[in-house]
């Protein structure tokens, strides 16, 4: 059967439950290199989805640093490498649906999918890994292949590349307001998942969701049309 429907996975909080475990870890690193003290996790809120550096200088803002580009690059080093060892070390758990929905389209033939993340391509195996993910059966985009982050759409317009159909015939799936805004710019549809934010902070897509468990390959074929 020729595929004619894509889908496209981002990796941190929509595959695998990489916030709590996100957020220790960058804890940890704002007061080894910059003293920053009572940084909680709902402090990052802002830099979710963006790329890593994003990430950590969002926490340091919410304590009043503005972090350099140069300061954000190289504790954002430290996170990525710390985080993949701990994730090896420890494992994670997915959200439930997602290797469901994966599975079965697989198995369909209809439809070609892809990864698409932010998180470089050590820590995104290292979590595809963990929660048993058939990546190697899947195109695959990560941060370390682009140069523009979310909201910018190129990270999607990538992986609808290679995936070789029309955006339109491609769905994303994201947990994040500058991964919708990526998806959309991007000329694909979009299901958001409020696995990180609430959904009012995920206006835009074409479907928003608690959960994967939800969502079917039907729910894909009617939303596509």
């Amino acid at each position: 059967m020729n595929a004619r429907y894509g889908m496209i996975f981002d990796v941190d909080g929509l595959i695998g439950d990489t916030e709590p475990i996100n957020a220790k870890v960058t804890i940890r690193i704002l007061e080894e290199m910059f003293g920053l003290k009572d940084v909680k996790d709902e402090d990052f809120t802002l830099g979710y989805g963006r790329g890593a550096e994003a990430y950590v200088k969002a926490g340091a803002r919410f304590h009043g640093v503005e972090l350099t580009d140069e300061q954000a690059h190289a504790a954002a080093e430290i996170r990525e490498h710390r985080l993949a060892e701990t994730i090896r070390k420890e494992g994670l758990p997915a959200f439930p649906g997602v290797l469901d929905l994966i599975h079965a389209a697989l198995r369909d033939g209809g439809f070609r999918l892809s990864i698409a993340t932010s998180a470089t391509r050590e820590l995104s195996e290292a979590i595809l890994t963990a929660v048993k993910v058939p990546f190697d059966r899947m195109a695959y985009v990560s941060g370390s292949d682009v140069k523009k982050k979310k909201p910018d759409p190129q990270i999607f317009l990538i992986a609808i590349e290679r995936l070789g159909l029309p955006a339109a015939r491609c769905v994303v799936f994201e947990d994040a307001p500058s991964g919708v805004q990526a998806a959309k710019a991007a000329g694909a549809k979009c299901i958001a998942v409020t696995n990180t934010v609430p959904a009012d902070q995920l206006g835009g897509a074409d479907l928003i969701t608690d959960s994967l468990e939800k969502v079917s390959l039907e729910t894909i074929r009617e939303i596509i049309g």
